[in-house]
């Protein structure tokens, strides 16, 4: 089995921190890794006014929406939504743990990163939603110099935040909260 196999089988075999809150607004991402070489799938979010989100480099998904059968439903309709992309159910590998964000200006929602594993990097397109849309190298992602804190302003506050520096440009949040463990794994499972 290669690393990457061996990575999306150990998130497989773990349960997921699942949070119940009925007050809270729903939503999914799509985390897509592929082979040869191992890389996940990140889009950049269209500037759009009123989108806390705007702009910044993230993993495909939204809100959910009262016609999903379920979030894995949500990952699956706003992935193909926003660039294209048709992930067949049955490459769903692992729910992770849902994730609230921790900045207070941000909307209260929930979210849950479903971890999709197909064979291929498929062609991703454009949307209204999605600016930009790439397959990024893990390796590129689990170098040492790519992760580091960084100061940047949110909604006019200074803050200091971790992330990776890409060439698609920094990647930080919700989104880096989400890919940091499974990059870590992946690179704990080169040596």
């Amino acid at each position: 089995m290669d690393r990457l196999a061996r990575v999306v089988a150990a998130f497989a075999a773990r349960p997921p921190v699942v949070v119940d809150d009925p007050a809270r607004p729903q939503a999914a991402v799509a985390l897509v890794v592929v082979p040869d070489p191992d890389r996940v799938l990140l889009i950049r979010r269209a500037e759009r006014a009123g989108d806390p989100w705007s702009g910044q480099l993230a993993l495909p998904g939204g809100r959910r929406d009262a016609t999903d059968l379920d979030l894995l439903h949500t990952a699956i309709r706003e992935t193909e939504e926003e660039t294209g992309l048709v992930l067949p159910r049955e490459r769903h590998r692992a729910t992770l743990d849902d994730l609230a964000p921790v900045t207070p200006v941000l909307p209260p929602i929930l979210v849950r990163p479903h971890l999709f594993h197909l064979e291929f990097a498929g062609a991703v397109g454009l949307s209204d939603e999605v600016a930009h849309a790439a397959w990024v190298e893990l390796a590129a992602l689990a170098d040492p110099g790519t992760y580091r804190d960084t100061a940047i302003e949110v909604r006019g506050a200074p803050r200091t935040v971790p992330g990776y520096h890409l060439p698609e440009g920094f990647l930080w949040g919700m989104t880096e909260r989400i890919l940091t463990p499974v990059i870590r794994a992946w690179r704990d499972l080169g040596g």
